[in-house]
């Protein structure tokens, strides 16, 4: 067993201490990929050889520090890969270590009783296809032959979940993978009824997400709304964008639509975190161009502002409606 898949049981006001607990990670292997919102896998083998200690007994270390340092616990999945790693992370609980083994036949006892929506990648939608077919669990898929998966899901999708169920695992940790998503929160003072400084939460929140992108030169596909409430409900929305952008005006209209949407009347709000999703390379992004000069004018305006915020801070520049918002 040489790859751990930590999930960090992290609250949502604290999500933002994802990176340091990464850090964290790190001091025991440069082999570390992160799994936004809260999770990550570290490929352990040359920390096995260097500390003496096997990734279980790594794992402990591994959770006695996050507690220890962050005050945070953690529930960890050990596997010869990493695939398996996430699939021992589902019967996994604070304090032990769920470890597949690394003999073949263990691997598909420990498999076998598994849903099979239990590996990463099956959505629903596939496992209800399998199931109408009576391959519900991950054993009756690794008995049934391989045509037949492929003719129910296609052939390169029958093929990799023909391997998977039997155990095989190809995946790879890759380090300093590029997060998929990032996710900023503004936690109110006190619980808080106004719906404009709600909306004014929303701007700083889109303006920061945006600044972001622009900075790690990615761009976003999904945004998701999430609304904390005094009796600690939330009610979470997302919304795919017209196109992939960091345009932060942009952000921040589809920000609100998801907000008004809500239809909140006097809600006692908590905390409102905005969560960019699906994040790809700028440069691979495509633009509608359009023949409206404020919006090409409002862009450059955009570039200019970052480059003074990124000598003179992330205050040097902030859009009227937050000029009197406390730092």
């Amino acid at each position: 067993m040489t790859i751990l898949c930590v999930r960090f049981q992290l609250p949502p006001t604290r999500e933002a201490d994802l990176p340091r607990l990464l850090g964290m990670l790190e001091e025991f292997t440069p082999v570390v990929q992160a799994l936004p919102p809260d999770g990550a896998l570290a490929d352990l083998r040359g920390a096995e050889r260097y500390f003496g200690r096997n990734a279980v007994e790594l794992a402990s270390v591994i959770r006695v520090r996050s507690l220890a340092l962050y005050g945070v616990d953690c529930v960890i999945g050990a596997g010869p890969g990493p695939m398996l790693a996430r699939v021992a992370l589902r019967d996994a609980v604070p304090g032990v270590t769920c470890a597949v083994p690394e003999e073949r036949d263990a691997i598909a006892e420990f498999l076998a009783d598994k849903p099979v929506a239990a590996l990463p990648g099956v959505g629903a939608a596939t496992a209800r296809t399998l199931g109408d077919y009576g391959l519900d669990t991950l054993g009756r898929v690794a008995a049934a032959p391989l045509s037949t998966l492929q003719r129910l899901i296609g052939a390169k999708a029958g093929r990799e979940l023909h391997e998977r169920a039997n155990g095989v695992d190809r995946g790879r940790v890759v380090p300093n993978a590029v997060s998929r998503s990032l996710a900023t929160e503004r936690p109110f003072g006190r619980d808080e009824l106004d719906p404009d400084r709600h909306r004014r939460a929303l701007l700083s929140a889109a303006e920061e997400i945006g600044a972001r992108l622009r900075a790690l030169e990615k761009v976003c596909r999904t945004l998701t709304l999430t609304v904390r409430y005094a009796d600690r409900s939330a009610t979470t929305r997302s919304r795919t964008l017209a196109e992939p952008t960091a345009h932060s005006p942009d952000l921040t209209r589809a920000a609100y639509g998801m907000y008004e949407a809500l239809g909140l009347q006097r809600a006692r709000v908590r905390a409102i975190t905005l969560r960019a999703e699906g994040l790809d390379p700028a440069d691979q992004a495509s633009h509608q161009l359009t023949f409206d000069p404020v919006d090409e004018k409002v862009r450059r305006i955009e570039e200019v502002a970052d480059r003074a915020r990124a000598k003179f801070g992330p205050r040097a520049v902030m859009p009227g409606g937050l000029g009197g918002l406390a730092a």
